[in-house]
């Protein structure tokens, strides 16, 4: 995947995975990319961990990848700022 594509799904897999934890007000546009793109990596490891695939290009797989490694991030970084780690319901 180019790193066009790495931007793209990094910005959109960070903007929602902010939206679920609750962090969206505070991120801008980079701070979303730069979730997403760390979320694919650790999206990634965590898949492979239980046998599946990573990030396979530009597709539904890789974004679900990436957002569930996107929340996992921003889940724990809210616990070490304090914030309790708690998924937005709303």
């Amino acid at each position: 995947m180019s790193i066009i594509g790495w931007i793209v799904l990094g910005a959109i897999a960070g903007w929602i995975a902010s939206m679920i934890t609750g962090n969206s007000p505070v991120m801008g546009i980079g701070a979303n990319i730069i979730v997403g793109i760390i979320g694919a990596f650790i999206g990634g490891w965590i898949v492979n961990m239980f046998g599946g695939t990573g990030i396979t290009g530009f597709n539904i797989w890789s974004f679900v990848v990436a957002l569930v490694g996107s929340v996992v991030l921003l889940v724990i970084v809210n616990l070490v700022r304090g914030k309790g780690g708690r998924v937005n319901t709303h």
